[in-house]
Parts: structure tokens; C-alpha cells; sequence
């Protein structure tokens, strides 16, 4: 009679390399789907959010409203958001970078607009009278001025994304969220502790990115500092 292995997996471990090395490219799958959904989600929710963060600033009386809905857009739980799009997605990766990209545009309009405001009118009515049109004056003065603060929440938005892409699991595509829930459902320990510390370092790998970004970008916010 053959003995049975006696190994991390056979007794269900927390912590054990063994899963490591037999599951490598699934590991490797969803981790990549991962970095895909969180990427592509924050893109869309800032190419979404600078359009209406402009709008609110140019246009006092949209700021209300735009604020208002996507405050009511980040109250809606995750189950109900993939619900309501799911008429128009279907059970789609489609669905899950919408939903998650519409949950990006609380913090990312309000950090723009934040920046926006920030800017010194000083500032700005002096490139106007360098002859800055107003799409010139954008560009060239309030977005990188305004840089700061958006920066910041798109730090905030790409950790939220990378929390909330797991939820995806419900559909099917939730990269890292489908071995914890697979995991979870089968008591599979090392593969449940692995896929949420991978979720982890996504998280903290993508903060620091950003960060550094943030500091080759704002040059002048060090000598402020300093």
C-alpha cells in the first residue's frame, strides 16, 4: 500500500511553499488580471473624472450635482453596482472595470477639483495676461498646479481598486478575489493567505509607484518643504 504524501498541501497549511510551486502560473493568471482590471478601471475613471472635475470648476453651479452623484455612485455596494450593470455588460471583465471604475470618480473628482480650486486666481489672471487661452491656461497652469492633490487621490482610487477588484470574484473575473473565493469556499488555507498577501503587495507596490511619480512630477513641493 502506498503511503499518502505528507506535505504543506496534504495537511492544509496556512503557509506552505509547496502551493507556491504547483500553482505558479495560476498564481501568475490572476495575479495579471489583477494588475489588468485595476489598471484599465483607474485610466477610465480618470479620463471620466478630469472632464467633470473641469466642468465643476468652470461651471460653479455643476459642482454640486457632479459631486452628488458620484458620492451616491461610492455609497451603492458592490453586489447591487454589478446588478445595475449587468444589463448592459453581461457577465464581463466589461462589468467589473465599469464598476470599478465608476467608484473611482468620488475620489478622483474631488481630489481634482480640490486641486483646481487650490490654484492662486493671482496665478491664473496672470497667464491671462500672457495671452493663455482658457484650454492653454488649463493645461499649462491649473492641471499641473492642481497635480498635488490629484495625484493623492489617484493614489487613493488605484489601493481602492485593487481591494474592490477582488469582489469581481462574483462574476467570474476577479483575478486574485477568484482564488480567495475559491479558497474560502474549499477551506484551502495556503491559497486563500497567498492570494490576499498578493493583494497586499499590489496594493502597497502600486501606492509607492504612485508616490514616486508624485515626486518626479512636483519637483517644486520638495523645495517647498525644504
Amino acid at each position: 500500500m502506498t503511503p499518502l504524501p505528507d506535505d504543506c498541501l496534504t495537511r492544509n497549511e496556512w503557509i506552505c511553499g509547496a502551493y507556491l510551486s504547483t500553482r505558479r502560473q495560476i498564481l501568475l493568471d490572476a495575479v495579471g488580471q489583477h494588475l489588468w482590471l485595476t489598471f484599465l478601471s483607474v485610466v477610465i475613471g480618470l479620463a471620466v473624472a478630469v472632464p467633470l472635475a473641469v466642468l465643476a470648476r468652470r461651471r460653479g453651479w455643476a459642482a454640486g450635482p457632479v459631486l452628488a452623484v458620484t458620492t451616491i455612485l461610492y455609497t451603492i455596494p458592490s453586489l447591487a453596482m454589478y446588478s445595475l450593470l449587468l444589463p448592459l455588460y453581461g457577465l464581463s471583465a466589461t462589468l467589473v472595470v465599469a464598476g470599478l471604475a465608476l467608484y473611482s470618480l468620488t475620489v478622483l473628482v474631488r481630489n481634482i477639483l480640490a486641486g483646481l480650486r487650490a490654484v492662486p486666481e493671482e496665478t491664473r489672471q496672470a497667464a491671462r495676461g500672457l495671452g493663455y487661452g482658457p484650454v492653454r491656461l488649463l493645461l499649462a497652469v491649473e492641471l499641473p498646479l492642481a497635480l498635488p492633490a490629484a495625484m493623492a487621490g489617484l493614489r487613493i482610487a488605484t489601493v481602492s481598486a485593487v481591494s474592490l477588484a477582488t469582489v469581481g470574484a462574483i462574476v467570474g473575473y476577479g483575478g486574485l478575489g477568484n482564488l480567495i473565493y475559491a479558497g474560502m469556499n474549499s477551506y484551502f488555507k495556503a491559497q486563500v493567505l497567498t492570494a490576499s498577501l498578493l493583494c497586499v503587495l499590489i496594493a502597497v507596490a502600486a501606492d509607492l509607484l504612485l508616490l514616486g511619480a508624485q515626486r518626479l512630477l512636483t519637483p517644486w513641493t520638495r523645495a517647498a518643504r525644504a
